[in-house]
């Protein structure tokens, strides 16, 4: 028999809608409004129609509402959508130990050591389970663009990612009519550190990979990512939430930019600084070209005035609001 794959006429490959589509399709534009709403159901085309039964927030003050009575609500679809997206996975067979790892995730803990601290195991006893969760689609590995074999996981999809966070804690509770808002009264803080600023970041390197004008980062990403850089003399580790890094024409590849997220907090000098101070630990590491290494402040919450004129007069300084993110700018 001819090989068939030479037969064929075309190739089409199913992703989720990233931020800017999702957004449209939702008909949300609001990009506040939109990455809270991303946070919670992701790019699922499904989850609007089907799933929500077509109730979108009318706005950002109708956000809350929106959560209690479709998101939190036992009587739609989208209720017990998580927990049949991990039941019908044929190769999660010990249940409570592939739930236990999620949740460790959803909690914060992002790394193999963390996720085992977490359970009070062995890291070696969790191995398996994590390679299944990758396998099957449900957890991403992120390598750590300063460190080698030292990657951090993630929760692949938003809607599972909420209910590891929100959900699962009081699952009883939620079962029973009218208990919604009182759960998500209480659980609204938690939303905001373990699901939406996580989500604001990533959404931000899928921006910076995919749709940010190279003129501004200082040219074509070839990968974006994020990690920790070392520092000997502080003997702390900061934290840089976005990395992007250029193709590599010499030895070393150029950094192109690395940003810091903040969902909730406004921007100002004290962030810039940082970012610079990081830029001089990396160029005395001397992995990658820093010569023309942009700082991206990027912020749900806006940027204060001295964080603004430090930007007009540095064009190595970007400052990236959602409208940017967004494509509304």
């Amino acid at each position: 028999m001819p090989p068939l794959r030479g037969r064929a006429g075309l190739e089409l490959i199913v992703r989720p809608l990233d931020h800017r589509l999702a957004a449209e399709f939702w008909n949300i534009t609001d990009p506040r409004l939109a990455l809270r709403v991303n946070a919670i159901v992701g790019g699922t085309p499904a989850y609007r129609r089907e799933f929500a039964r077509g109730d979108t927030p009318n706005g950002a003050d109708d956000f809350d509402d929106w959560v209690v009575r479709t998101v939190l609500n036992p009587e739609t679809p989208l209720f017990r959508e998580a927990r049949y997206l991990l039941a019908e996975e044929p190769d999660l067979r010990d249940t409570a130990l592939y739930l236990s790892v999620l949740a460790a995730v959803a909690d914060g803990n992002a790394t193999r050591g963390g996720m085992a601290g977490y359970l009070e195991r062995k890291a070696t006893d969790i191995a398996h389970p994590i390679n299944v969760l990758e396998d099957a689609g449900l957890l991403h590995r992120d390598a750590d663009a300063f460190r080698d074999n030292r990657p951090t996981y993630r929760i692949a999809e938003p809607l599972i990612g909420f209910y590891h966070a929100i959900m699962r804690p009081v699952w009883d509770q939620l079962e029973r009519p009218g208990s919604a808002a009182r759960v998500w009264q209480a659980s609204r803080r938690r939303f905001t550190s373990n699901v939406l600023g996580p989500h604001f970041e990533q959404v931000c390197r899928d921006w910076a990979l995919h749709h940010a004008d190279p003129e501004l980062i200082g040219g074509l990403p070839a990968r974006v990512g994020h990690g920790v850089v070392h520092d000997p003399k502080a003997r702390v580790g900061h934290e840089v939430d976005v990395a992007v890094i250029g193709i590599a024409d010499g030895s070393r590849p150029p950094l192109l930019a690395i940003g810091e997220a903040t969902w909730n907090d406004t921007m100002g000098i004290a962030h810039i600084e940082r970012l610079q101070h990081i830029r001089d630990l990396i160029t005395q590491a001397g992995r990658y070209d820093t010569t023309s290494t942009r700082l991206m402040c990027l912020s749900g919450a806006g940027f204060n005035d001295k964080a603004n004129v430090a930007a007009h007069a540095d064009p190595e300084i970007q400052l990236v609001d959602l409208e940017t993110l967004y494509g509304m700018a």
